[in-house]
C-alpha cells in the first residue's frame, strides 16, 4: 500500500477515491467534448496503481474505468495526478504510467484502451509546463514526426475564480481547500467557507468527510493559528441541534484519549506543530529536491545537510526561485547567501 506521506496526497487520495466526487469533477472540469463521450454513471476505480515502487511514497495515481455512450469503445481509463508544485517531466511521469497500463490490458489479451491523463495543480507557482510530451524534446523538425507525443489535461485550480469552483458540497469545499491551503491568505479564505463546511456537518456522508477536511488543514498548512483554526470549527456547529453533542465536542473529549486522528484539540497540537515541522518541510524540501534533479540533473539528495538546516519559509523560497533560475551554479549562490549565520 502506498506510504503517502505528504497530507497533500492523503487529501488528494481521500477526496478522489470517493466515486461521486471523481464523477462530480469530470462532470464539471472536464472539456465539454469529452464528457458527452462518457457515460459517468459507469465509473469505477481501478485499485492497482502504476507508479514506480521507488517513487510510491512521493506519488498518488488514481485510475478510473468509463464506459463511452456510444459503445464503440467498452472502456477508456482517467488517470489522476496531482501536483502541489510545477513538475518539469510530468508527462515523462505519465507516459510510464500509461505504458503499464497498456502492458496489463496486453497481457490480459484485451485491446489497448485510450486513457485519459489529467493532472490537478494547486502550487503557488504559475504551472508554465508544457502540456505535449513530445515538447520534452529539443530536435530537428525532421525527426518530430518521429516522435512519442500526448496530450495531459491539466486543471489549474489557480486558474478558475472562487466562483467558478462547481460541483457538490463534498467537491466546492475541497477544491477551494487545494486552491488556498499554500496561500498566505488561506485563514481568511477558511473563514469564507463556514457556510460550505456547516452544510457538510448536516449530512452523514459529509459529516465523515468533514474530519479530513480538518484534518487535512491542521497538517497541511502554516496559513492559519491555532486559536483561528479552533473558533472556525466551533463557529461551524453555533446552529446545530442542541440535542445532540456537537461534532467539535466530540472530538475534542475524543482528543483527550486518542489524539490527531479523532480529536481537534490534540489533532490541531499534533496537526500543526507536527505536521508544520515535518509534513510540510518534507514536502517543501521534496519539491525542492525534484525540480533540481529535473532540471539539473543534481541527485535527489542534493545539498541535503545544508537545505535541511534552513527554516520553511526559506525553503519555500529556494522551491521557487529553483524552478526560475538559469543554471545550477546561480542556484547555488543563492543557498549560499540562505544559509543561516553560525551562532558563537
Amino acid at each position: 500500500m502506498t506510504d503517502l506521506r505528504n497530507p497533500h496526497d492523503h487529501f488528494f487520495k481521500a477526496l478522489f477515491t470517493r466515486q461521486d466526487a471523481a464523477q462530480d469533477f469530470l462532470r464539471h472540469y472536464l472539456p465539454s467534448e469529452i464528457v458527452v463521450l462518457l457515460d459517468l454513471t459507469t465509473l469505477e476505480i481501478r485499485k492497482d496503481s502504476f507508479v514506480d515502487p521507488d517513487l510510491q511514497e512521493h506519488f498518488s495515481d488514481l485510475l478510473y474505468e468509463v464506459a463511452l455512450q456510444d459503445g464503440q469503445v467498452t472502456y477508456i481509463y482517467v488517470l489522476f495526478e496531482h501536483k502541489s508544485y510545477p513538475e518539469p517531466k510530468v508527462a515523462f511521469q505519465l507516459l510510464r504510467y500509461l505504458v503499464r497500463i497498456w502492458d496489463q490490458d496486453d497481457k490480459q489479451s484485451i485491446p489497448l484502451r485510450p486513457v485519459l491523463p489529467l493532472v490537478i495543480y494547486h502550487g503557488r507557482q504559475s504551472w508554465q509546463v508544457p502540456l505535449n510530451f513530445a515538447a520534452l524534446f529539443n530536435a530537428p523538425d525532421a525527426l518530430k514526426p518521429y516522435l512519442p507525443t500526448f496530450n495531459y489535461w491539466l486543471c489549474d485550480l489557480r486558474q478558475y475564480s472562487d466562483e467558478e469552483l462547481q460541483g457538490q458540497i463534498i467537491l466546492r469545499v475541497s477544491l477551494l481547500l487545494l486552491k488556498y491551503i499554500l496561500q498566505d491568505e488561506f485563514g481568511d479564505k477558511f473563514r469564507e467557507m463556514i457556510d460550505l463546511l456547516r452544510q457538510l456537518s448536516t449530512q452523514e456522508t459529509g459529516l465523515e468527510y468533514l474530519q479530513t477536511v480538518l484534518r487535512y488543514v491542521a497538517g497541511g498548512t502554516d496559513k492559519i493559528e491555532r486559536r483561528e483554526f479552533v473558533e472556525v470549527v466551533q463557529s461551524i456547529f453555533e446552529k446545530g441541534d442542541s440535542s445532540m453533542p456537537t461534532l467539535a465536542e466530540q472530538w475534542i473529549e475524543e482528543g483527550r484519549k486518542e489524539g490527531l486522528e479523532q480529536g481537534i484539540e490534540k489533532g490541531i497540537e499534533k496537526g500543526i506543530e507536527k505536521g508544520r515541522k515535518e509534513g510540510q518541510r518534507e514536502a517543501t524540501l521534496l519539491a525542492l529536491h525534484r525540480t533540481l534533479h529535473f532540471r539539473f540533473n543534481t541527485p535527489l539528495d542534493y545539498c541535503d545537510t545544508e537545505l535541511s538546516a534552513l527554516d520553511l519559509p526559506t525553503l519555500t523560497q529556494l522551491s521557487e526561485t529553483a524552478f526560475e533560475v538559469k543554471s545550477l551554479a546561480e542556484f547555488e549562490g543563492l543557498l549560499a547567501e540562505a544559509k543561516p549565520e553560525d551562532k558563537a
